[in-house]
């Protein structure tokens, strides 16, 4: 059987229902998985007429999740399906409450593995804390309902390259006194946990340095020698694959060219910066070391251009088909 994917909406007050239309209107999706869209019909209209397709959604109830394959995509009768439409461009309570509840939703039945993995369109912080997410962001709020005490952390996917980061919603000023070798290691084997998990079988992992040349054998900074090359030399001897420290200047050429599946960054922009220049429309983001697979596009809500039609969903598909092949191989090892 196909895979089960929960599909949420994301923010109603921008892109996301448009990006899930066009989704859903790929008649590839359907083909590679079950899709149960998580949302509101009135948004979901809404974003068929500024986006010119019609869907016709057929709503199924949660208990036919899982029991016969579908051939058409389907709106899952919930509590929310009949919330009004919500004004665009807008961070309040009102949608950040709703978003909270669909992810609440989609969450629960991939836990309890109704559906294999959790793929949302852009939400919006801002709203989401309006709404009751006392959480530094989305993360750390599954890690809470789901009751997961593993070390996780946010995965940035483009095309087949991985990063992962040692420090992330941080200031820059604090990233040199969070670093330890513990946490290069961690963030090493988290993402091969991760890469295996969407079916690579030997991933290839390397390191950032912090510093500018790498540190100059400690000429502009010591933290490679102190910090990361026995955080390296700790994640080998866990029996991970993973190579550094190596300049954060020059790697993403080498694991562009294909020596590497990963790479594990100090902080933030460091990958960020790297991959969104390389595909910022197609980018996605792995909530990583969660019990379940949840993936999301890595751009926002695009408030500024919502109910327009015009936002790319070639983020959003990826996304998508990540979460097929992570909720393919979760289905798979654990059955």
């Amino acid at each position: 059987m196909k895979p089960n994917i929960a599909l949420v909406i994301g923010d109603p007050a921008g892109v996301g229902p448009e990006l899930v239309v066009k989704l859903l209107a790929d008649g590839t999706a359907v083909q590679r998985a079950n899709i149960f869209v998580i949302g509101n019909r009135a948004s979901l209209g809404d974003a068929e007429q500024v986006t010119g397709i019609a869907l016709n959604l057929a709503t199924v109830a949660e208990g036919d999740i899982g029991h016969r394959d579908f051939d058409v995509p389907v709106l899952l009768a919930w509590q929310g399906i009949d919330t009004p439409g919500f004004a665009r461009g807008r961070a309040d309570a009102a949608n950040g409450k709703f978003m909270i509840d669909m992810l609440t939703l989609g969450a629960r039945l991939t836990h309890a593995r109704k559906t294999d993995a959790l793929c949302f369109a852009p939400l919006n912080k801002g709203a989401l804390r309006a709404g009751g997410m006392q959480q530094q962001d989305e993360l750390r709020w599954f890690e809470d309902l789901l009751d997961c005490h593993n070390y996780t952390g946010e995965l940035n996917v483009l095309d087949t390259l991985w990063t992962s980061r040692v420090t992330s919603h941080v200031a820059l000023k604090d990233v040199s006194a969070l670093l330890t070798p513990e946490g290069v290691a961690d963030a090493a084997n988290l993402i091969t946990e991760s890469l295996k998990a969407s079916g690579k079988a030997a991933p290839r992992v390397a390191v950032c340095g912090l510093n500018p040349h790498n540190g100059d054998n400690g000429n502009y900074g010591t933290e490679e020698i102190d910090i990361i090359a026995p955080g390296v030399a700790l994640a080998q001897s866990r029996g991970i694959a993973v190579d550094g420290p190596f300049p954060a200047d020059t790697i993403f050429v080498r694991a562009k060219n294909g020596h590497y599946d990963g790479i594990v960054t100090m902080y933030h922009d460091q990958g960020q910066i790297a991959m969104k220049l390389m595909g910022f429309e197609r980018g996605v983001t792995v909530q990583g070391g969660l019990p379940i697979p949840v993936t999301t596009p890595a751009h926002g809500t695009a408030y500024d251009i919502a109910g327009q039609g015009v936002a790319n969903v070639g983020a959003t598909l990826n996304a998508f088909n990540l979460a097929c092949r992570m909720g393919s191989h979760r289905a798979v090892t654990t059955n």
